[in-house]
């Protein structure tokens, strides 16, 4: 994995297959899948923000940028795809609709300090590399208060990718780093391309994580490293 991320250049994550056994289904039902629906079950639990659950007293909370909930899902059913004819993962290019942005700003050659933006960036690519090995408690623990952040237990982040037999992301450019009331924060593009245990299709996702990290005087270690604060994801099927 390279030690710096490209300006505004994604960084493709290794396709690390998650280990889970597609779960029994009624070849009898109906084979028209509401796939949208049973992705964004798996994903809706951990793309909202709730401010009204409080945090641990070292871990400063500010409000989070606006971002578009997801939509309320469905429970849906599907007939099983026989193995080797699953459609390949393409996750759409820079640039087009679903893709990260398309900027050919030159690549920094510079080490990116782990207080800068880049250092956010190689925070959420570690975080979703951690998701596609299925190392689900160092990535929950990511999250700021060590994970309390995500408002879900290490057991129930875990199984909001339940959905997925396999999970990974591109990782895109961050953007500025603000600041407000001692805190920084910044804001990494992310486009996920998962498959759905169910049906064995594609699934496609865009949008971003949020970072905050402490920068008061007398502030810990701990509150200095970029932590997660929000992810915001929608879906983005390639048809």
């Amino acid at each position: 994995m390279s030690k710096v991320l490209p300006v505004r250049v994604v960084a493709v994550l290794p396709l690390l297959l998650i280990a889970a056994c597609a779960p029994q289904t009624d070849m009898g039902v109906n084979n028209d899948v509401d796939i949208d629906a049973a992705a964004e079950r798996a994903q809706s639990s951990i793309n909202a923000y709730h401010p009204d659950t409080v945090l641990p007293a070292n871990d400063p909370v500010a409000p989070p940028p606006a971002t578009d909930p997801m939509p309320s899902p469905t429970p849906t059913s599907a007939a099983s795809v026989p193995d080797g004819l699953e459609e390949p993962l393409v996750p759409p290019a820079p640039g087009a609709p679903g893709g990260l942005p398309d900027d050919r700003t030159p690549i920094s050659e510079a080490p990116a300090a782990p207080d800068s933006a880049q250092g956010a960036a190689h925070v959420v690519e570690r975080y979703y590399a951690l998701i596609g090995e299925r190392k689900y408690k160092p990535a929950w623990q990511m999250w700021r208060g060590g994970g309390a952040g995500s408002r879900l237990t290490p057991t129930d982040f875990a199984d909001s990718f339940s959905e997925f037999s396999e999970y990974h992301a591109n990782i895109g450019a961050p953007g500025r780093i603000d600041a407000g009331a001692g805190q920084r924060y910044v804001t990494v593009p992310v486009q996920v391309y998962a498959r759905l245990k169910q049906t064995r299709k594609p699934y496609y996702a865009i949008g971003s994580v949020t970072l905050q990290r402490s920068d008061v005087d007398g502030g810990t270690d701990a509150q200095k490293i970029w932590r997660i604060q929000q992810v915001a994801l929608k879906p983005a099927f390639k048809r």
